[in-house]
């Protein structure tokens, strides 16, 4: 992924973010907002999934899609605290970001598999369509769990852990996830290529 970045000042960045991610888990516990405390975690746990596919399959991602992810997943982390109810735009952006790593974790997996496979040969165009549904699907996935989410809150009383603001931002974050996802698709700086081959060496192995 080009960057104006070098790799080591990436690094940094994605250190700073996930430090900023363990303050918003503190955050959430100190002032008794759990559901802020749970997407602090959660997001600092998705932050250090590179490592463990480096460390467990080899797979290993450019620091600057690391760095993309970790930003991704702050921006949600610290929308709930306050940016999602008072800035009407965040969520549409956040949900671009989220969609754009869904986008290529599904494009590296579309690419581990034609190559891994004789029989699978698929056309720009196809390859296009796949991470487009893949990226479409996980976004209808994710509006039922903040529906889920939702109804749990009131079960339970709190804040649902992820917020559900209604039809309108529901056809609106699945606009945005289909942009996300389009970036992705269109922008060769964002394919995560090398991921790609190394995972289709790890199935061969």
């Amino acid at each position: 992924m080009t960057d104006p970045l070098d790799d080591s000042r990436e690094r940094l960045l994605v250190r700073l973010l996930q430090a900023g991610l363990v303050a918003v888990a503190g955050y959430g516990v100190v002032a008794g907002e759990y559901s802020v405390a749970v997407n602090g975690l959660v997001s600092l746990a998705v932050t250090l999934v590179p490592a463990v596919l480096r460390r467990d399959a080899g797979i290993s991602l450019d620091p600057g899609h690391v760095l993309w992810l970790s930003v991704a997943v702050f921006v949600h982390a610290v929308g709930i605290v306050w940016p999602y109810q008072n800035l009407p735009w965040y969520d549409s952006v956040a949900h671009a970001l989220s969609a754009s790593v869904v986008a290529g974790a599904g494009y590296a997996t579309v690419k581990a598999v034609e190559r891994n496979s004789e029989r699978t040969t698929l056309t720009p165009g196809v390859e296009t369509l796949v991470v487009l549904v893949f990226v479409m699907a996980f976004g209808v996935l994710w509006e039922i769990l903040e529906f889920a989410s939702a109804a749990a809150a009131e079960v339970v009383g709190g804040r649902a852990v992820l917020i559900q603001f209604g039809l309108a931002d529901v056809i609106y974050d699945l606009v945005f996830n289909f942009l996300g996802g389009l970036v992705v698709v269109l922008w060769d700086a964002a394919r995560p290529d090398r991921a790609a081959d190394e995972a289709a060496e790890a199935m061969d192995d």
